[in-house]
């Protein structure tokens, strides 16, 4: 779906996660609410309601524009650069195994 005044949705790509979690929680022991993949480069970062809200860092270190929902697949894509959420429920990207779980 193409969102009015997002030119960035026409850039996403089928992209390979880098990790099963979030990649820098993963290595810093550190937990995470919900994971974002990035679009253009398959970078898995935590949301904005985890500690560490890797997934908007990544986003200011590369300008890579539009995460998926990704934990789990929910369906939705949003563009940083003009704040747009869109669907991207037919092209959910998939897990490369089980996600770990913080109980």
């Amino acid at each position: 779906m193409m969102s009015k005044g997002c030119i960035h949705i026409a850039g996403i790509q089928d992209v390979t996660p880098s990790a099963l979690g979030c990649e820098e929680c993963l290595k810093s022991g550190s937990r995470w609410l919900h994971l974002r993949i990035c679009r253009t480069c398959g970078h898995v970062g935590c949301c904005d309601d985890s500690p560490n809200r890797h997934a908007t860092a990544h986003f200011h270190a590369t300008g890579h524009p539009v995460i998926e929902g990704y934990d789990p697949p929910e369906g939705w894509g949003w563009c940083y650069v003009d704040e747009v959420l869109f669907d991207l429920s037919k092209r959910k990207t998939p897990h490369n195994g089980p996600i770990p779980r913080y109980d």
